[in-house]
């Protein structure tokens, strides 16, 4: 009992000092304010008039007075950046024929690698560990026995996945394929000509002088940088949209040989994708759901080690995988750690900042052994939207940014349910909290996702309005959020 009312008494002290120092400018400008209002109101008109004649202001001095503030205030208005709006966007919904139930992956597993029963025993392994369900989904290709990834069947899983989800944005936001002015299209591993991005314009007979973008081999943080990039075209073209698509393509990128390394990606890589409409005209601000507040990007492929711990290369015997390094936990780590010391004075209140430098200077200066001081997100974040790569990605970013089990709930569900979706990930978990009704206006989303080279990148959104329950049926989770969250084992026996 009394260690309890100790840890309460701590933390109403941390409340009061979070209060006056986020509030200090409040604080010291009051009494000012105060201060001159009550001076003003004991003045008689005449000690007024005498003031005002003491100034000497002329004609001249007024209307230059005026056109210096119209000057600034136009200079201010014109360089400030666009405001970038998310207006909507639209998750793929894998179909059932495309369900892969743990019995069958097993099953392709035993055939395939029937005369190597170390590394089917690997995957199961992994596969009972891995937090993944069995309504997960892999494309028609990969069903078969042997898999069959010609290009044909690539080919036809990007078709399914790219304009199922670009319908469906299409559907929502009532948007005409000629009215779009940026498409931006990003899949990793696939990278066919023409490409994915000429594939959608021929698809939709989109405009000539389109801008369009396919970015490829920036692994499972694509996402925001594919974000990131059409931001900065919206800032140069006023009144404009961009879409842009997200996901990966499997078909050709399975493993088919014995390297445990490589044999990881197998287990966890599933069927996704997720189409986005952003705009920068105020027409669309009543509408929108989300405005872009920030993205602050970090890569890390100056360092060897970073830059090889997701690499797709041969194994000895030839076949093609990607291969996840042993170190990876501990070089996203530092990713992490770097994208932190740039987003958090964006978005951490005074308060947090100044615990942080604090504790910085007494580890720099005095040689102190005290731990470093981790910023409190929570304060800055209603939600967090982590990339679903694997139930360790989430395990280390919980635990190193002091989460709680309901904010990392999405995470743990997208990939519970749709297993790790790659740069569309982020989006099945923002379905997710939106599906839940826990998206309220105002409410600020931290999404984070990791990828090859080493890169961590993050968006900061804000909510626009409250999105009201029940979601329509083109939500992914939809059908099923009502049984969601569930509890998932550490271990499911196979």
């Amino acid at each position: 009992m009394p260690e309890n009312s100790h840890s309460i008494k701590l933390r109403y002290v941390k409340l009061c000092y979070q209060y006056l120092v986020n509030n200090i400018l409040t604080f010291l400008l009051v009494p000012i304010m105060a201060t001159i209002f009550i001076q003003f109101l004991q003045s008689n008109p005449n000690e007024l008039l005498n003031f005002y004649n003491s100034l000497s202001l002329t004609s001249i001095h007024l209307v230059c007075s005026l056109f210096l503030i119209s000057y600034v205030t136009t200079c201010y208005i014109m360089s400030r950046p666009r405001t970038i709006y998310l207006v909507d966007y639209a998750c793929f919904r894998p179909p059932i024929t495309c369900r892969i139930p743990f019995a069958s992956f097993m099953e392709h597993a035993h055939l395939i690698l029937s005369s190597e029963p170390k590394s089917v025993r690997f995957q199961m392994k992994i596969l009972e560990r891995s937090g993944l369900s069995e309504e997960t989904a892999l494309p028609p290709a990969m069903h078969y026995i042997p898999p069959t990834p010609t290009m044909d069947s690539a080919r036809e899983e990007a078709e399914l996945v790219i304009f199922s989800a670009m319908d469906l944005l299409l559907a929502k936001t009532g948007l005409k394929p000629k009215d779009i002015d940026v498409l931006v299209v990003n899949c990793s591993l696939f990278s066919p000509t023409p490409s994915l991005s000429a594939m959608v314009i021929n698809k939709y007979k989109l405009r000539s002088n389109i801008k369009s973008f396919n970015l490829s081999g920036m692994g499972c943080s694509a996402g925001v940088i594919s974000i990131d990039l059409a931001r900065d075209i919206l800032q140069q073209y006023p009144n404009s949209n961009a879409v842009v698509i997200s996901t990966e393509i499997l078909t050709p990128n399975g493993y088919l040989g014995k390297e445990r390394s490589m044999l990881l990606t197998n287990c966890l890589f599933r069927m996704g994708g997720a189409a986005i409409l952003l705009s920068n005209r105020k027409s669309d601000r009543g509408r929108a759901k989300y405005r872009l507040v920030h993205i602050v990007r970090t890569h890390k492929g100056a360092d060897d080690k970073s830059f090889r711990c997701v690499q797709q290369q041969e194994d000895p015997e030839g076949k093609v995988g990607i291969n996840l390094c042993i170190d990876l936990m501990q070089v996203a780590g530092e990713a992490l750690q770097s994208n932190i010391t740039t987003i958090g004075p964006l978005v951490l209140p005074a308060s947090e900042q100044l615990l942080f430098l604090l504790t910085l200077i007494c580890r720099k200066l005095f040689k102190s052994k005290m731990k470093p001081y981790i910023p409190d997100f929570k304060l800055a974040f209603e939600h967090f939207c982590i990339h679903a790569g694997g139930r360790a990605v989430i395990d280390e970013l919980q635990n190193n940014l002091q989460l709680s089990a309901e904010h990392v709930e999405a995470s743990r569900m997208a990939l519970y349910r749709f297993g790790n979706t790659s740069s569309s990930s982020l989006w099945y978990e923002m379905s997710y909290i939106e599906a839940k009704g826990r998206m309220k206006k105002g409410d600020r989303i931290w999404q984070i996702a990791f990828g090859s080279g080493f890169k961590c990148n993050s968006a900061v959104w804000k909510c626009n309005r409250t999105i009201k329950l029940p979601v329509d049926d083109h939500n992914p989770w939809a059908d099923c959020i009502d049984r969601y969250p569930v509890d998932i084992p550490d271990v499911v026996r196979l």
